[in-house]
């Protein structure tokens, strides 16, 4: 099971406890009723959605009920570090990204358990 740490209760906790919250670090309209409707739907609607390092807003729904930000590998769905909410983007090295990322195709770990020679199973 998946283990998130909690920056306000100072534990690691299941999955099961949080629940995602969307991107963080959204840079939001100081006026809506001013915004266009192109706009309010970029805002709104149109997230990142990128492959790799994302930032994101998380809230232990079924602990404190508070929310924080994660810093996690949207492809091997680990997570860097956790830290409150308001506080500043951590900084992120490269050795850190090189240690959730996961292997590159073609490694021992992605090949398949078997492979079809000549209509025979190996």
């Amino acid at each position: 099971m998946l283990l998130i740490h909690c920056p306000y209760c100072e534990e690691e906790r299941p999955e099961l406890e949080f629940r995602g919250a969307g991107e963080a670090h959204i840079a939001r309209p100081t006026n809506m009723a001013e915004i266009s409707d192109d706009d309010f739907e970029k805002f709104f609607f149109i997230r990142d959605n990128q492959k790799g390092i994302v930032f994101e807003r998380w809230r232990h729904i079924h602990g404190c009920g508070r929310f924080f930000n994660a810093v996690r590998h949207s492809v091997s769905d680990k997570f860097i570090a956790t830290y409150r909410a308001g506080e500043k983007k951590p900084k992120i090295t490269q050795k850190q990204i090189d240690a959730v990322k996961p292997p590159a195709r073609g490694t021992p770990a992605n090949e398949p358990v078997w492979t079809i020679e000549k209509g025979a199973a190996k």
